[in-house]
């Protein structure tokens, strides 16, 4: 059965799975030995898909998937790419009218094995790499590198050779290692292997010895071994089944390096697709991609630094033995000559190039369950084709496609299929824009036959598994983020359900802190539903009613808190501050800001709640208008008294000063609470001083660099001769003033009438436009 020649029994061709030099000398074999019947290691349910692989929309890197009826989730891939072994035994067969089938264990037992050993210790051993072992035998410690010298490269007299030669050697060699490792720590193949020689043997009968058999070199000496039928259905006796289905998927050249279904991955796909479809002269091919690419970039690269690193490259191979130069040659090559030494454009060559982001592509007649097919129908319709690099998708919701590819793109978040993720726009923020970025992983398929369970199409599916999320959630959050997702997607049939659940839960729970977190998904809710034209009055009703909760429990809530507890619910004070700003111009909430700046004023002046909250909530005061700049001055004077403790005045500067909202311009401008927080550092304790710097390093550091400047000018100058005094020019600091000069600020309001469109006419005359710029504004 090892025989070089097809007369002295079944051709066994043991190849390295995605090696281009393998995939050519298979061609090779099969050209030389004809054979009646191709046998490839794969799962014998695939039989039926190998027809596609002929189909012209079947573009290579693809994969077979395999996964569980009952449970989807559990899946193995086959993934082959252009340059494969078996990819290219099965365009041989197909183009010769030769019957190809797969051979391995079937995955009906295979996933089932993988579900049962999950819980399995591992085993004692590590698992063998038969090729790197040989590589490091021979003195390399690259196996790739060692399998393109010995295996590739070579040949007895320099000509072709003979094509059956190296998998005879490769064989013997394999044969070897065997009977010093065993199985090498892969215990489960002596089940695949027996399979597998059963299946030879079926052949056999069929066939007679006109057989080549494609498979990793490390199954070759099982296959050639002795052993009778019932040896190998003994072992295959009790093996655990579970139904499952197969198709073709699209895979990635990024992808091939994963360690699934064949069990081997490859560091440098798009150098190996290179090698495998160049005619003639790799190096140099491959130097002018290069070169193209850095020109793309914008580097200098001429016909000199391509003929160079050409040279360069031989010159490397020849003095470190080898036949041809390979990819660490090349890539040497291209550091020293085209990136000058620089690893940074090197990073680009080895991602766009060596690895590659080519997606693969399937026939539209691939077996795949329904809601797979709905997706690719709205991939098609909307123009989104998935592509294996990440690109940023904007999207202005006022046009029809875009609100739609919207939609798809929520839906799809819904039921886990994570192809986009929301991003930061680099434009407007709006509701009527979005920026997500997209990126399709090949496991996104597994994610849609998972997601199947739920409907035949993605509206469907979505609105199932929103229905079943919201019946099941308990927390008040949970459906209040779940509601605001189904605006989003526009899931017009699942929302009743979802509102009854949401006021079924906002009944039930009475933590201020629950209703505080749930508030503001409600309002941004409602903001979205008026963006998407939803009818959102029941959302508004309950939303309201949380406001309203919140309103009456929130002031003994912030009672009696550590400091972590403070610091969250002066978060959540931050969000229900917004969120009540949003619900007063979206519902109907008489007075609803007004009771709400009652309990901010109750909170600022209560010496019980914690001081960082006290500041949050004068601060928010402040910039409402509802609080007088001499009264806020006056509350910071009580919080930074001397007789309140450095630790709490420190976290009351926090809450004034401290997160979003320009804190720091607030003290730039108003030079008497930049005095009194001046004033209450410079009489801290030095025993205290180490406690509270953490704290106040914190919040200052947020500030951009143009404001701590400006503060540390302020701070070094000192206060005005007098000290600050409210109304004084004189104690002003240059360029500001104590309070507003109406006067100039009405001069700008024809001008931004003007701009606004609200005044056709010319502006009037600006008689104070002769002030000096120092005056204040």
């Amino acid at each position: 059965m090892t025989g070089t020649t097809a007369s002295t029994g079944p051709l066994l061709l043991g190849v390295r799975h995605h090696g281009p030099g393998s995939a050519r000398a298979v061609l090779a074999a099969l050209e030389a030995a004809r054979p009646r019947v191709v046998l490839i290691e794969g799962p014998p349910e695939g039989d039926a898909l190998l027809p596609l692989a002929a189909d012209e929309q079947m573009k290579p890197p693809v994969a077979l998937l395999a996964h569980a009826v009952d449970d989807p989730g559990r899946a193995a891939f086959w993934p082959m790419a252009e340059f494969s072994p078996e990819w290219v035994a099965i365009r041989w067969a197909l183009a010769h009218d030769v019957p190809a089938r797969f051979i391995d264990l079937p995955a009906t037992h295979s996933l089932a094995l993988t579900e049962a050993g999950a819980a399995e210790e591992p085993p004692a051993s590590p698992a063998v790499d038969p090729i790197g072992v040989l590589a490091e035998t021979a003195g390399y410690d690259d196996p790739e590198r060692w399998w393109e010298d010995v295996v590739e490269h070579r040949s007895p007299d320099g000509g072709a050779g003979d094509p059956l030669a190296p998998f005879a050697v490769l064989a013997e060699a394999m044969t070897a290692l065997r009977e010093v490792y065993g199985d090498g720590g892969h215990p489960r193949d002596a089940v695949r292997e027996a399979y597998m020689r059963i299946q030879l043997r079926a052949a056999r009968k069929e066939f007679g010895d006109e057989i080549a058999v494609v498979c990793g070199a490390w199954h070759v000496p099982a296959l050639a071994a002795r052993t009778t039928l019932a040896a190998d259905k003994a072992l295959l006796k009790g093996v655990p089944k579970v139904r499952t289905e197969l198709t073709w998927v699209p895979w990635t050249h990024r992808r091939l390096g994963r360690h699934s279904g064949y069990g081997a991955g490859v560091d440098s796909p798009g150098w190996y697709g290179h090698l495998f479809g160049a005619p003639d002269r790799p190096v140099e091919r491959w130097m002018t991609k290069v070169a193209g690419l850095l020109r793309d970039e914008d580097r200098f690269i001429s016909s000199a630094h391509v003929i160079e690193a050409v040279r360069l490259a031989g010159a490397l191979a020849a003095v470190r033995g080898r036949p041809l130069p390979g990819l660490t040659e090349t890539t040497d090559a291209i550091r020293a000559v085209m990136c000058e030494g620089s690893d940074v454009p090197l990073a680009l060559v080895r991602d766009r190039l060596v690895v590659g982001e080519t997606l693969g592509e399937v026939p539209d007649g691939a077996p795949a369950v329904p809601l797979q097919r709905d997706l690719n129908r709205q991939q098609r319709t909307l123009r989104l084709k998935p592509e294996a690099g990440e690109r940023e998708l904007e999207l202005d919701l006022r046009k029809d496609t875009d609100a739609a590819r919207s939609r798809l793109l929520h839906r799809l978040r819904l039921l886990d299929v994570g192809w986009g993720d929301r991003a930061a726009g680099r434009g407007s923020t709006g509701t009527f824009r979005e920026t997500w970025r997209l990126r399709w992983e090949p496991e996104l398929h597994v994610r849609v036959a998972e997601a199947g369970v739920w409907g035949t199409t993605v509206l469907a599916a979505a609105t199932a598994k929103a229905e079943s999320e919201a019946v099941s959630a308990t927390a008040l959050a949970d459906v209040t983020a779940l509601a605001e997702r189904c605006l989003l997607a526009e899931l017009a049939e699942a929302l009743p359900v979802v509102m009854n659940a949401l006021a079924d839960r906002a009944a039930l729970d009475a933590g201020v802190g629950h209703l505080a977190e749930a508030l503001p998904a409600l309002a941004r809710s409602l903001r979205y539903g008026d963006v998407r034209a939803t009818d959102t009055a029941s959302l508004g009703a309950v939303a309201v009613g949380l406001a309203e909760r919140i309103c009456v429990g929130l002031p003994p809530a912030c009672t009696g808190l550590d400091a972590d507890g403070a610091a969250e619910l002066r978060r959540r004070v931050d969000g229900v501050h917004t969120a009540i700003g949003l619900l007063a111009g979206a519902v109907p909430a008489d007075g609803l800001r007004e009771r709400w700046a009652a309990v901010l004023r109750k909170l600022a002046a209560r010496d019980t709640v914690a001081g960082v909250i006290r500041g949050r909530a004068t601060r928010l005061l402040l910039d409402e208008g509802q609080l007088t700049q001499d009264e806020a001055a006056r509350l910071m004077g009580l919080a930074l008294s001397p007789g309140t403790p450095p630790a709490d005045a420190a976290a009351w500067i926090e809450g004034f000063v401290g997160g979003a909202g320009g804190g720091g311009m607030l003290l730039v401008h108003d030079e008497r609470l930049l005095s009194l927080i001046d004033t209450w550092l410079t009489g801290v304790r030095a025993s205290a001083f180490t406690d509270v710097l953490p704290l106040l390093r914190r919040t200052f550091s947020a500030y951009e660099p143009g404001v701590r400047r400006t503060l540390g000018e302020l701070v070094r100058r000192g206060p005005a001769p007098g000290g600050p005094q409210h109304g004084s020019a004189e104690a002003s600091p240059s360029g500001f003033g104590p309070g507003l000069d109406e006067a100039r600020a009405d001069a700008v309001v024809p001008v931004l009438r003007l701009l606004l469109g609200l005044d056709p006419g010319p502006a009037p005359r600006n008689d104070h436009t002769e002030q000096p710029l120092g005056a204040t504004a």
